[in-house]
């Protein structure tokens, strides 16, 4: 049985048997207090035991930590911080603790000093509310898609081609690097050089083009050497890809996706966003309920670099017809339009080959979208499916064609207009959670010169 259960359910005046670490101990002279959890509800179940149970020089000298199994009867709570409580009839200690244990209830402990434990962080409130949001988002995203007809497709970790580039990418081999000079790729395992995947896309592409909506929902992997709170090495990505779709209708289903996740994570860690609002991100839950009534603007990119153009704002980076915008303007842009917005039309020579040229041969058919507090959550486009506009589009890139003739193939046989768009899940829960460090939203980060457990 799980303390889940005993909140949601009618067990008052029942003899249950729980299992569960302790999170607080309170003992006192005749009696005592312990909050005890198993990790299936954010709250604590509070177990009551008297100086005459059976085990008392025992249970009176638990520590924090502990596991125990607990067998007594529930009933109303004398106290005023819980509705129900467990007196026990006999508490069983199952796994003692050190006295060195660094999750001690006096003082809390600092995010930082957490990364240097992160095989016990998961056991504070804080990463049991983290990481109960994460995995209820995991559900919901998998939900929306399977209750509008996509296919979860399982795209390669390893790969020959990918759509970021071989330089943003992991190489891998099975070769002996200690005791070779000269390296011959078809000497490996595979006989050609081979990567770790940045993005599912292009695999992604090919399923579309038979099942119409597809999705993937995997970790992904880019070498970019950056210490900054929102990137690593490691993290997973959304990446839907629907055929015969514009970008319109893109734009559609990102904000329909977005607003269903939010929607689902508010129903359903109530108590973790109740503390997360408390401790952590004040107005939290003001912020993602308004994102769900909120109507997406949707601007061009020259639109959005002219309304920062005219702003008062000292830039440190001032905005450029011919460039990407930066953490400032997006801040800025959602703060201007007071919700989230979509950036479209950018500029082709900053975007990657295959997106869709526009007719105006200066911009591409992709989007971005800006949300307040966090910025930039998701990136799409159209996919170019024409096969003489793409090989040139390549070719212009420097892609190496012959990696990607398969890809091309689909340009061939049976081409249809088709869109797709990334988010990194990442990026989504630290909007949901108010937590500004990708590193405490994932369970053990990867980042450059860390790589720990």
């Amino acid at each position: 049985m799980d303390i889940k259960d005993i909140f949601s359910n009618n067990y008052l005046n029942k003899e249950v048997t729980l299992y569960g670490w302790i999170k607080n101990h309170r003992n006192q002279n005749k009696f005592g207090f312990i909050d005890l959890s198993d990790g299936t509800t954010f709250n604590n179940l509070q177990v009551v035991y008297e100086s005459s149970i059976n085990n008392i020089n025992i249970v009176e000298h638990l520590k924090v930590g502990s596991a125990i199994c607990v067998t007594g009867i529930i009933r109303k709570s004398l106290g005023k911080n819980q509705s129900i409580e467990l007196v026990s009839e006999n508490i069983e200690l199952l796994g003692s603790v050190d006295d060195d244990y660094p999750l001690q209830t006096k003082g809390r402990p600092t995010r930082e000093f957490l990364r240097t434990i992160m095989h016990l962080r998961m056991r504070t409130n804080l990463f049991r509310a983290v990481f109960k949001i994460r995995s209820e988002a995991a559900f919901a995203i998998h939900e929306y898609f399977n209750k509008n007809n996509y296919i979860y497709v399982h795209t390669p970790i390893i790969t020959t081609a990918d759509c970021e580039g071989d330089s943003q990418m992991f190489k891998i081999t099975t070769m002996d690097l200690n005791n070779i000079k000269n390296v011959d790729f078809e000497q490996d395992l595979f006989g050609k050089n081979a990567f770790i995947t940045g993005s599912g896309q292009l695999h992604g592409e090919t399923f579309a083009a038979a099942f119409k909506k597809i999705y993937t929902f995997g970790p992904t992997f880019r070498t970019e050497n950056s210490n900054t709170k929102v990137h690593a090495n490691e993290f997973w990505m959304i990446e839907p890809e629907i055929a015969f779709c514009d970008l319109d209708n893109l734009m559609d289903i990102e904000e329909e996706m977005l607003k269903y996740v939010v929607n689902y994570v508010l129903n359903n860690t109530k108590e973790e966003l109740n503390f997360l609002d408390k401790f952590v991100n004040k107005g939290l839950i003001d912020k993602l309920q308004k994102l769900i009534s909120s109507k997406f603007v949707r601007i061009t990119h020259k639109e959005c670099i002219d309304i920062l153009l005219k702003s008062n704002n000292k830039w440190e980076f001032i905005p450029s017809y011919e460039s990407d915008i930066q953490k400032e303007h997006e801040k800025y842009i959602t703060e201007y339009f007071n919700g989230p917005v979509f950036i479209t039309n950018w500029p082709k020579d900053i975007k990657a080959w295959y997106m869709k040229v526009n007719s105006d041969n200066e911009t591409v058919r992709a989007v971005d979208l800006c949300v307040p507090g966090s910025g930039e959550l998701m990136g799409g486009s159209v996919r170019e499916e024409n096969y003489d506009k793409l090989l040139e589009r390549a070719k212009e890139k420097n892609v190496d064609i012959e990696k990607i003739k398969w890809y091309l193939d689909l340009r061939k046989y049976g081409t249809q207009k088709h869109a797709g768009f990334g988010m990194g899940f990442e990026r989504l829960i630290m909007y949901l959670t108010g937590i500004e460090n990708i590193r405490d939203v994932i369970p053990y980060p990867r980042t450059p010169g860390s790589c720990e457990y």
